[in-house]
């Protein structure tokens, strides 16, 4: 299934919704240092942000930031991880940091920071790539800025 993104106008759009925007620009700008602080200062269940973060994004964000996180989970396999990197590098992004979790159950947490600057392709499309290759279970932003 392909994502599918739409702009919607700030008034109508649940509270929850409203509400996880504040705490990630709340945790971005430091003016919280841990998301249990920015969702009791919101008003909001840390179970909602969780489950809403990594949908909602500000139109600003999207159109200027360059710099993502991205988090996936890769079957524990030779070669899903090389060939990952090398699909991010053949989009002309940069891998700035890789951080991977201890394998469980067969997979593994990766996350990276990646420089898109140099991409001519939108974000969105390395994206859909990285959710096609074979080994990756799950792949999505996690961060911007």
């Amino acid at each position: 299934m392909t994502d599918r993104y739409f702009v919607v106008r700030e008034d109508i759009l649940p509270e929850a919704i409203v509400k996880t925007l504040l705490v990630k620009d709340m945790l971005q700008r430091g003016e919280a240092a841990t998301v249990h602080e920015a969702t009791e200062r919101a008003g909001l269940s840390r179970s909602a942000f969780y489950k809403y973060k990594d949908g909602i994004f500000a139109v600003n964000q999207l159109d200027r930031e360059r710099l993502i996180t991205v988090s996936m989970d890769l079957e524990h396999r030779s070669g899903v991880l090389s060939k990952v990197l090398g699909l991010v590098a053949g989009l002309e992004a940069n891998v700035l940091t890789i951080n991977q979790s201890i394998p469980l159950q067969g997979q593994a947490n990766v996350v990276l920071s990646v420089d898109t600057s140099p991409m001519t392709q939108p974000i969105a499309a390395l994206i859909e790539q990285l959710r096609m290759e074979p080994g990756v279970r799950k792949a999505a932003i996690i961060g911007q800025g």
